[in-house]
């Protein structure tokens, strides 16, 4: 089975999900082994959680690009509001407002201006740098910090496409690393094959560890939100634990493991004798971030396995109908997920840090979740709302420090464009856009009076 026998369900028609949505046949189902594929014995058509799910996710991530970028815009207008709110000179020029507004208004304009200023210098061009390579360093630092957002929310992604709430990607992030770190430390190997098995085994521990919540889901029927937070929690003691352990922590010395071997550390893009004084810490794992965009594309877009998980994501009981087993797709889903939020492991303890420490995951996993909610969880808006979140970090602490603006407000617009792209009526309602049946329903309409007449 491909896409071209149903092209209702490819990514670009909606249309198709809604209508597989409308005209899904009733499916008798009973209790059997497959605790995902079965309902309560006499039980006729898709459960009460079948049918809300999807339509929930649909309704999230259906909107158009344009509904992203207003959502963004109006993000970084409220936020800029904040920052003037808590400048001082700001704070001071409204005590006198209603017999000099102007001043207040400059002092807030002034605030936001400088503060966001500062924020582009520290995420992309820094034109007061003494050379091209310092001008050009905040570019890299955005990427840097956008790799394991863009592979840990390409995981998320996957998980919305099928109807599955992914939580657990802080926790696979966290296993991943631990067993990338440890093949990268405690084993000694020629450098290429050293990197390829670290590589590897980060992203099979992400794999076992998001199977879990996954064969929970498809043999018992488990919720997987709840599987998932627990099983953060699990991760977060189980990365303290082996962190106090003599293979970990020969020394004793601290919260982090030995270095990873040289051999097994993600390269340069930009070597050291390329540019004197080389400060970059962009390595590979960034061309591994467009790799793994390429894979999701063509797996999501080109594969059987593919298009199953876009059918049983859009209606379970429809796929079931269809002769598909939507417990082996929830179980290949959250496995593909896992493994790439292990990716996403691999970029910190192979690249940035090259040692396992325990805060390897920060908030990377739960960062992902509004990434892929930002790239309506197409991999290719996935990667630019990775590229996006990760200007954000880099950005903040160069606004901080010029500013005095606290680093916080970073998280504040991420928050507001998640209850954005939340609340797509209200963006259109700010923007003054039509909602997206209104066209049709005119149409509809003319041509009715057309048909009349």
């Amino acid at each position: 089975m491909s896409d071209k026998h149903d092209p209702s369900l490819s990514e670009g028609s909606d249309a198709g999900e809604e209508q597989a949505n409308v005209a899904a046949p009733p499916a008798e189902t009973g209790t059997g082994t497959d605790g995902a594929d079965a309902a309560p014995a006499g039980t006729h058509g898709p459960t009460h959680r079948e049918q809300d799910r999807p339509s929930v996710l649909h309704q999230i991530l259906s909107g158009s690009a344009l509904m992203s970028v207003l959502a963004i815009v109006l993000a970084l207008f409220i936020g800029g509001l904040l920052i003037a709110f808590a400048d001082q000179e700001t704070r001071d020029a409204s005590g006198y407002f209603f017999s000099r507004p102007t001043d207040t208004l400059a002092a807030g304009w002034s605030a936001m201006w400088d503060a966001y200023v500062a924020m582009f210098r520290g995420s992309v061009f820094d034109w007061q740098a003494a050379s091209f390579a310092a001008m050009i360093k905040p570019l890299t630092e955005s990427l840097v910090f956008a790799v394991p957002l863009i592979l840990a929310g390409l995981g998320i992604a996957v998980g919305f496409r099928a109807g599955l709430f992914n939580i657990g990607a802080q926790g696979q992030i966290i296993v991943g690393a631990i067993v990338a770190a440890w093949l990268g430390f405690a084993f000694d190997l020629p450098p290429v094959i050293h990197l390829l098995v670290a590589i590897l085994g980060g992203a099979i521990g992400g794999a076992v560890y998001g199977g879990i919540p996954g064969l929970l889901k498809a043999r018992f029927g488990a919720n997987e939100v709840i599987v998932t937070i627990m099983l953060n929690y699990i991760a977060v003691y189980l990365i303290s634990y082996m962190l106090k352990q003599p293979a970990f922590n020969p020394g004793r010395t601290g919260q982090r493991s030995p270095a990873v071997a040289p051999e097994a550390t993600y390269p340069l893009l930009v070597p050291d004798w390329l540019v004197p004084g080389n400060t970059f810490r962009l390595h590979w794992g960034f061309v591994v971030a467009i790799l793994a965009t390429l894979f999701v594309w063509w797996l999501l877009e080109r594969s059987t396995i593919g298009f199953e998980l876009r059918a049983a994501g859009a209606n379970p009981a429809a796929a079931r109908t269809a002769g598909m087993s939507v417990g082996r797709v929830i179980l290949v889903t959250m496995l593909i997920a896992g493994a790439l939020s292990g990716l996403a492991a691999t970029a910190q303890v192979l690249g940035t840090e090259r040692s396992l420490t325990a805060g390897v995951a920060a908030s990377y996993g739960f960062d992902a979740i509004t990434v892929a909610l930002l790239g309506r969880s197409r991999p290719w808006g996935t990667f630019f709302a990775g590229l996006l979140f990760g200007a954000l970090k880099a950005g903040g602490f160069l606004m901080q420090s010029l500013t005095a603006t606290p680093i916080d407000i970073v998280l504040v617009v991420q928050s507001i464009i998640v209850l954005l792209i939340a609340a797509p009526p209200l963006v259109r309602a700010v923007f003054r856009l039509p909602s997206p049946g209104s066209r049709s329903r005119r149409q509809s309409r003319s041509t009715t009076k057309e048909v009349t007449a």
